[in-house]
Formats: structure tokens, sequence, C-alpha cells
């Protein structure tokens, strides 16, 4: 029996792995309802829920990613791989309404520029605490303050070491999940309640998934104003990161 459920959980990876986010769900719902009295978001608990199981799923079995090398768990590696990534942050761009989004104007670009620019420095200049000197490895750190996709891009671009690269990814990882979680305690303090201040929120804070996570814990009909800056977001710090940014920290620092 354990041999035939895992030869159709290997041919059938992608359902398999849907049915396993959809219970993670269910349960996170349910420890969000009942644990934490709503106060937790229970995007927020799967997002940390799944971070446990990857890294069991490599503790186990010695490999590097995570669940999906576990042989039930392939599908897992599709699932959550770029294509089906991208897809879904291009659907959410389908629900935004042109004339809304058009109001964001020149507060949506300056946010841009903003939320791209000031997290960097803020990362780099804590590599720069912990002795990071070298213009690649601030670079890509700082690049990872922005979103955990443009830490590896700007890396990649520049020669960063992948140690280097690794760093970048985890302090955006942790930037998504304070994004996340604090998002729904200061909506009502900065006025995140209808699409323009959800477009500047996105811009500012930049990363999709926990912008999007966030904002659903707010208002979910506010996710795709949100998601559509944060993406440009994206955009942006990968033009810039291996550019502009790059150029600012070698003359800085030399090197």
């Amino acid at each position: 029996m354990i041999e035939v459920a895992s030869k159709i959980a290997t041919a059938q990876g992608l359902l398999v792995a849907f049915a396993l986010v959809g219970a993670i769900m269910l349960l996170s719902q349910w420890i969000a309802k009942y644990l934490t009295g709503g106060r937790i978001h229970a995007s927020a608990i799967a997002i940390v829920i799944g971070l446990a199981l990857a890294w069991w799923g490599g503790a186990v079995t010695g490999g590097s990613k995570g669940l999906a090398d576990i042989t039930w768990f392939t599908g897992i590696g599709l699932m959550g791989g770029a294509m089906l990534r991208d897809f879904a942050i291009v659907a959410t761009a389908f629900e935004v309404d042109v004339k809304e989004a058009g109001k964001a104007g020149v507060v949506g670009a300056v946010a841009l520029l903003i939320g791209t620019v000031m997290p960097f420095m803020i990362g780099a200049a804590v590599a720069y605490a912990f002795g990071y000197r070298d213009a690649v490895s601030v670079t890509t750190i700082g690049a990872g303050a922005v979103t955990y996709i443009v830490g590896p891009v700007t890396g990649a671009a520049i020669g960063a070491t992948s140690d280097v690269m690794a760093l970048s990814i985890a302090t955006g990882v942790l930037k998504a999940i304070l994004v996340m979680v604090t998002t729904p305690m200061v909506a009502s303090w900065i006025g995140l309640n209808n699409p323009r201040t959800a477009m500047v929120f996105g811009g500012m804070m930049g990363t999709v998934s926990g912008v999007s996570a966030g904002l659903a814990a707010v208002d979910p009909k506010l996710v795709p104003y949100g998601a559509l800056t944060s993406t440009f977001h994206t955009g942006l710090g990968c033009l810039m990161g291996p550019s502009v940014l790059f150029l600012a920290v070698r003359a800085v620092l030399g090197g």
C-alpha cells in the first residue's frame, strides 16, 4: 500500500503539492482563529510552517531543495518554482482597476524609488557593521533587503559568492515575514484602506509576498493594487542593484 501511494504521489506530484498547501492553509486558518484570536493572519502562520517543513526536509534528506527532496513531495519544487510564482503575480494584476491605479501618480513613483533605495541603504549598513568591507558583498546583502529576488539577481550579476547571496535571500525573507505580520497592526494608523495607499504601500515595502499577505489580512480587495507596485519594485531593484547602487557603493568603499 505504501509503495502504491508513493508511486501515485510521484506521478501526480503537482496535485499532491496543491493538496499539501491546502491542508497547511486550513491548519493555519484554524490556528489563526482559535489560538491567536485573529491577531496573526493565517498566511503568516502558513509561511512559518512552510519554512519549518523545508528545514525538516533538508535535514532528513541532506538535500538542498527542502521538502521537494522527499519523493512524496517532489511536486513542491514545481509548485514553488518561478513559473507558477510569476503566473500568480501576473494574475493578480488583472483585478486592478486602471482608473484607481492611475490615482497613485507621482506619489506612487516616488514611493517606488524611496522603497528601493532606503531598504538598500539599511541592508548595506548592516552588512558593513557585520564586517563586510568589499563592495560586491555589501551591495548584494543590501539588495537582499530590497527583496529576496533582487539580492541573488544582483549578486549573480556582480560576482558575489554563494554564501553572500544566501545571506541576501535570508534578509529578504525576513523582511517579507516582518511586512506580512506587521501590516494589519499598522493599517489603521497609516490609512491603509484604499487602492491609492495600497499602491504606495506596495511601492514602499517592495516584497510581493509580504505585501500581498499583509493586505489580504487588511482587505483582500487591496491585494492587487499592492502587488502591482511591489512587482514594479522588484523589477526596479533588479535594474538598479547591479548598476547604480553597486557603483555608488564601490565609490564609497572602493574596490
